[in-house]
């Protein structure tokens, strides 16, 4: 494990741009709903067919109006644009647009950045729109022959080597990995130090940490934010934005 110098710092007030909209092409306006409660992070599936890059999880769901430039490429760029080149109108947020690759990397990715090259905006290096793949990643090895705009998902079981750190933009992880947890109630006490751990774990290598596959409650909200959890996942889009907007903590 490589400690880095600039430790990843520790979340004090959440608000919406630490929220994570995941499954995000399965709510009724994608993109748009995460958008409009100015979520930080907002990960779609990405499939590819017949040369072609759609927003959804299985083939039988690929249409004209599920592509990925619809959904999500073309709206974000043309935001970009009326804000002045930024995603969000203060030039200090950042939206994290996560890639969950459901199709090969070998054969998805290439043809991604493909795509991405026809909006410039989302790939220049101070963009405030950060381009992050997950799902079917390729091995760290081979990080380094993608753009430098690309970055990974990391896992807080692969001891990558410095260089490929470089292009680990935070680390995630199924929370069903440390719990069987349900939500409700408290966090059992031996999982709460489980979950505790690697967390720090993802802070020392200078990352910031979400889970995936968590309960979607707010007591689940208020216990990862508890456990300094970086970014809070969640399929409830406008409850969460409610909840961390207006809640007690």
């Amino acid at each position: 494990m490589f400690l880095h110098n600039s430790l990843a710092q520790t979340t004090e007030f959440y608000s919406t741009a630490q929220a994570h909209s995941h499954n995000d092409s399965r709510q009724l306006r994608p993109f748009a709903e995460a958008f409009d409660q100015q979520f930080g992070s907002i990960e779609t599936d990405v499939l590819l067919k017949d040369g072609t890059l759609y927003a959804v999880n299985h083939e039988v769901d690929a249409s004209d109006s599920r592509t990925l430039e619809k959904l999500y490429l073309k709206p974000i760029s043309e935001q970009m644009e009326k804000n002045s080149g930024l995603i969000y109108v203060e030039n200090d947020v950042y939206l994290q647009l996560v890639f969950d690759l459901i199709t090969p990397a070998s054969e998805t990715l290439p043809a991604l950045i493909k795509v991405l090259e026809k909006y410039k905006n989302l790939t220049e290096s101070n963009c405030t729109v950060k381009i992050v793949i997950t799902g079917n990643i390729p091995a760290p090895e081979l990080f380094d022959k993608y753009p430098s705009y690309v970055k990974f998902e990391g896992s807080p079981d692969i001891a990558y080597t410095p260089e490929q750190l470089e292009r680990v933009a935070l680390i995630g992880q199924s929370l069903q990995k440390y719990t069987g947890w349900n939500g409700e109630g408290p966090l059992p006490k031996n999982d709460r130090k489980s979950i505790s751990r690697v967390v720090q774990k993802a802070h020392g290598l200078g990352k910031k940490i979400r889970f995936r596959d968590a309960p979607d409650n707010i007591n689940t909200w208020k216990t990862m934010m508890a456990l300094q959890v970086d970014y809070l996942d969640t399929g409830k889009v406008i409850q969460m934005g409610d909840y961390l907007r207006t809640a007690p903590r």
